[in-house]
């Protein structure tokens, strides 16, 4: 592989196999699959649970060799590593957690340099965590431990960023502003950022690619809205009652009634998902129109002030019919 090669894709993987020698039987959970990594992307690596994905991770990043192929890369210091693995020497600041990623910098000696110190504030100023680099790690949320961990990512000053379920346990807010800042670290910073997540919703959001693990021990590689129309997603992930391409749960439609919904942005969306979960038929036309204009709900000449009432009052004279 060439240098002009690994300067735009850093991390190359030729017909890898991947997976565990287990009394002299390869395990393979990857076969012969080729992949790139490029510069100023956000790839997500996402598969049904046990199909590979956290081995795949160790086995680009050097910790675990591979049945067959060839990984290449830039140099031995190209690779910075986020694992779920805990953290036991809780009582060290979150400085001193970001201050590791700067080993593989250093001399015997062990000593920090100011411009090491430049490189840690650099990477706290990164991740927006100035608030927390005095705090021990035991006082951090799962959340904050997570953003820590990416900063010390960061000090290392590699090209690529590998991360297994960096947003595992997190509440929403903060799966959004993960992966929101890996998106951005990729663009900023030039990296090559790859992310083993089971965060579907926000994978379609912010990946600019897709590796699809598959059944047949293969990787679908191509931007996540490709994959979603093409039905791979559909066919790997088998969703029960789930759209993938509409985005939301099949709904039954159990009642006599249909709405004729007329309005625009979020509060039409809003009461058309509520109108739906209630077993309400909605389209364009319908036996009552509702319209929705300066968040009030208007049937003919009634108005509502909430969805809620909207509700009530077309459940009122609705007649039920049978479920499915």
């Amino acid at each position: 592989m060439t240098k002009e090669v690994l300067d735009s894709a850093p991390l190359q993987a030729e017909n890898l196999s991947v997976g565990y020698q287990l009394n002299d039987v390869a395990n393979i959970l990857f076969e012969e699959v080729n992949l790139s990594l490029l510069r100023g992307h956000l790839t997500c690596l996402m598969g049904p649970n046990g199909i590979g994905k956290s081995t795949l991770i160790r086995t680009l990043a050097g910790l675990q060799r591979p049945l067959a192929g060839k990984i290449s890369k830039l140099d031995e210091k190209t690779i910075a590593l986020v694992l779920t693995d805990k953290i036991t020497a809780t009582h060290m600041t979150v400085y001193d957690l970001i201050s590791y990623g700067r080993y593989p910098h250093l001399d015997w000696g062990i000593s920090l340099s100011p411009a090491d110190h430049d490189v840690i504030n650099q990477s706290i100023a990164e991740v927006h965590i100035h608030s927390l680099v005095n705090k021990k790690l035991d006082e951090l949320s799962d959340g904050q431990l997570q953003l820590a961990m990416i900063a010390r990512a960061l000090a290392q000053e590699t090209p690529i960023l590998l991360l297994d379920e960096p947003t595992a346990h997190l509440d929403l807010n903060n799966r959004i502003e993960i992966m929101k800042l890996l998106l951005q670290l990729a663009r900023k910073k030039n990296k090559a950022i790859l992310v083993a997540t089971h965060e579907l919703d926000l994978a379609l959001q912010t990946a600019d690619h897709t590796w699809l693990a598959t059944p047949e021990k293969k990787i679908k590689i191509g931007i996540p809205e490709d994959l979603v129309l093409d039905g791979s997603f559909d066919t790997i992930f088998q969703f029960k009652g789930y759209d993938l391409k509409t985005g939301k749960i099949q709904r039954t439609f159990y009642r006599k009634t249909t709405i004729g919904l007329q309005g625009s942005d979020h509060e039409f969306l809003w009461t058309k998902n509520a109108l739906e979960r209630e077993g309400f038929f909605v389209s364009n036309t319908g036996n009552i129109a509702v319209t929705i204009s300066d968040q009030k709900w208007k049937i003919g000449n009634e108005s509502f002030i909430s969805i809620q009432k909207l509700l009530d009052r077309l459940k009122s004279n609705d007649v039920l019919m049978p479920r499915p």
